[in-house]
């Protein structure tokens, strides 16, 4: 479903797309069941970027006994999570910069070998219960690089955050490659 929203008086309406179920569950293929934690996507566009806000659950860790809270292994996996499907919605949809020639067959040859976390950094400012929180990621910038005359990739600014219901707090940025696009 396609709805618009604004986001100021003077602001243009954006695209709205709530969560589709049958992108989500293909996004989530690659996961184990036991670590698909995104449960739902609503993702926005505006002026060639998109960003989503999204609901998780973590019922049992999958690496470490329950510490009680988020830790960074579960961020990270969350973020690559929330970072596929808004891509590949993206990619549905028309709405990122960088991405107009992708067909959702491209996002699916790409998904796992081709796109690159570069540099990822998260500050806990308060516990998240990882049980039930939600999160945002906001792609900030794309743009289409070749150094030096090398292959040409797509380098991806974002930023992420993370909150529950008590007020826990978790933000942080990533910088993506999307390679080999040739």
């Amino acid at each position: 479903m396609t709805t618009l929203t604004s986001t100021g008086a003077d602001a243009a309406p954006q695209p709205s797309f709530d969560t589709d179920e049958e992108l989500l569950e293909r996004v989530l293929v690659p996961y184990k069941a036991h670590c698909s934690y995104l449960r739902s996507a609503v993702v926005t566009a505006q002026d060639g970027l998109s960003a989503a806000r999204c609901t998780f659950a973590i019922p049992e860790s999958c690496y470490i006994d329950d510490t009680g809270h988020l830790n960074s292994v579960e961020v990270n996996i969350a973020y690559n999570q929330m970072m596929y499907y808004l891509v590949a919605k993206s990619v549905q949809e028309r709405l990122l910069t960088g991405f107009e020639d992708w067909t959702l067959d491209d996002f699916w040859r790409h998904q796992l070998p081709d796109i690159l976390i570069a540099r990822f950094a998260s500050q806990f400012r308060r516990p998240v219960d990882p049980r039930d929180f939600s999160g945002e990621l906001e792609f900030r910038s794309v743009t289409r690089r070749a150094p030096g005359g090398a292959a040409p990739f797509l380098h991806a600014q974002t930023v992420h955050r993370y909150w529950d219901a008590d007020g826990g707090r978790c933000d942080g940025e990533a910088t993506l490659a999307f390679v080999n696009l040739g």
